[in-house]
């Protein structure tokens, strides 16, 4: 929880309250239901909260926002979002049912009104979202093809309305097949840890 101190000041109590459940929830769930590898767990903040939470260093999100977290896993980068953004709106989804169930428990437990979760797969998802996020679960061509119909046009935040894509290593190819206008952020630049030397942020706007 330091670290998440470190970077976020500005928290408040209940904020603060939330963020610090999440280890003794998620090691307990975990215990039962394998949502995060069990070796990872003792790197729980950095690779998991804190890399969620690099999205709020790209934007703040306005109130009434609508997001959609694909494959979601066990509620990352969405329970992360919800706890700093408790304004916005959040659907996290996962095709694995028993993810689904931990994330619809934890948010239950921490008492997020902005957080729903569905088993369901992201071709089969209608619904139209300002910004669609998610930690690298596909190639970013097979992901964009699952989501760009999801993502609405415009947008009233100070990033335009598309992807928010967390992802590691070298993906130039990836990039370079897309029909959208890309932004790459470096997470280094926010946070000094060394994991996160490798780890990009994606911003992806169809044109």
């Amino acid at each position: 929880m330091e670290v998440i101190n470190q970077y976020f000041r500005s928290l408040s109590a209940l904020q603060k309250e939330r963020f610090e459940a999440l280890l003794p929830l998620y090691s307990e769930w975990n215990a039962r239901i394998n949502v995060i590898s069990r070796k990872d767990m003792e790197n729980f903040w950095v690779h998991h909260v804190l890399h969620s939470l690099a999205i709020a260093c790209c934007t703040s999100f306005k109130p009434g926002t609508r997001i959609l977290d694909v494959g979601t896993g066990g509620g990352f980068p969405g329970i992360p979002l919800a706890i700093f953004f408790p304004d916005t709106e959040f659907l996290l989804i996962d095709s694995i049912g028993k993810k689904i169930m931990v994330v619809n428990e934890v948010a239950k437990y921490l008492g997020l009104k902005n957080v729903s979760a569905r088993q369901i797969r992201a071709e089969e998802v209608k619904d139209p979202f300002d910004f669609v996020v998610s930690r690298a679960v596909k190639s970013l061509p097979e992901f964009t093809s699952w989501v760009k119909k999801n993502i609405k046009k415009g947008g009233f935040n100070e990033l335009k309305n598309g992807i928010l894509y967390l992802k590691g290593g070298i993906f130039d190819e990836e990039v370079r097949s897309l029909q959208m206008n890309v932004n790459v952020f470096e997470i280094k630049n926010w946070f000094s840890e060394p994991y996160f030397e490798t780890k990009r942020l994606v911003h992806l706007v169809p044109k």
